[in-house]
């Protein structure tokens, strides 16, 4: 099996080469082309990760989750999330790599095996990194209205979280 995993990519490039070279077509010019596309979308998608990034850890150092946290944990606890989940509520659309730190913190803090570690642990494989999955996909393509994108990936988001509090308690 270690060999199989080890040799998948070399074949894979392989076979592309192969089956070019059998097209008749221009390989390495093209993988040239395809690379200088992929240097212009990296370079275009660049000003929006290091935005996402900066924000992320401009968020999590100035201790504005805790404020926005205090700030919503009387809503949330109405409606079954508990605010000690609300930090990973609120990186979670912004950072994947963020939101597991966040995730990890709770786990060790409150154990995997409560209704916090069980909820966290549930918005954490049910929630996406809509901000960065925004900016990462319509950036590529060149769109800059997202229109209805945000507010209904961040109800989903949102819709995610609650079906996760209450999904917890009852199990």
């Amino acid at each position: 099996m270690e060999f199989f995993q080890s040799a998948v990519l070399p074949f894979t490039a392989a076979f592309i080469v192969l089956y070019g070279l059998i097209k008749k077509l221009p390989v390495f010019e093209l993988f040239l082309n395809g690379a200088k596309k992929a240097l212009k979308q990296t370079a275009d998608l660049l000003p929006a990760l290091t935005a996402l990034t900066v924000a992320v850890t401009m968020l999590t150092s100035s201790g504005g989750t805790d404020f926005i946290s205090e700030l919503l944990a009387p809503l949330t606890e109405l409606i079954g999330i508990p605010k000690e989940v609300l930090p990973l509520c609120i990186i979670s659309p912004l950072s994947g790599s963020g939101s597991l730190a966040v995730l990890e913190e709770i786990l060790s803090t409150y154990s995997p095996d409560s209704y916090i570690g069980r909820t966290a642990s549930v918005i954490a494989g049910a929630s996406e990194t809509t901000f960065y999955a925004v900016a990462v996909y319509y950036g590529s393509v060149g769109i800059t209205k997202t229109r209805h994108t945000l507010p209904s990936a961040l109800t989903a988001d949102l819709v995610s979280y609650i079906a996760a509090a209450i999904y917890c308690r009852i199990i």
